[in-house]
């Protein structure tokens, strides 16, 4: 289940990357420790303006109530040339993204 989750949190962000030149781009950065059953971290930087920082950790472990909270970062430049950060956390309580480009929630 904690793969299926991972994956799919990758599979999302893969897919809304902005579509540019981007298969060009090199990694600059990759960083990527403490992976387990009970949480994981990794960050990448590439030579088009993509960042990534992302780390998890199980809670409640062995509990009913155990889940896996996810906090993190990307950016990217966008085609008007700004780059655009969005923060957020992924937990029990869902996908909470922050940024000073997206809407507040009232």
């Amino acid at each position: 289940m904690f793969k299926l989750i991972v994956l799919a949190g990758l599979i999302a962000v893969v897919c809304s990357a902005p579509l540019d030149d981007s298969a060009n781009a090199q990694i600059l950065k990759y960083e990527s420790d403490n992976i387990g059953v009970d949480g994981y971290r990794f960050a990448y930087e590439t030579s088009d303006g993509v960042t990534r920082d992302e780390e998890a950790q199980l809670k409640n472990v062995g509990t009913e109530n155990e889940a896996i909270s996810v906090r993190g970062s990307y950016s990217f430049v966008a085609p008007d040339g700004q780059t655009y950060t969005v923060t957020y956390v992924a937990d029990e309580n869902g996908f909470q993204p922050e940024g000073a480009h997206l809407p507040k929630a009232l």
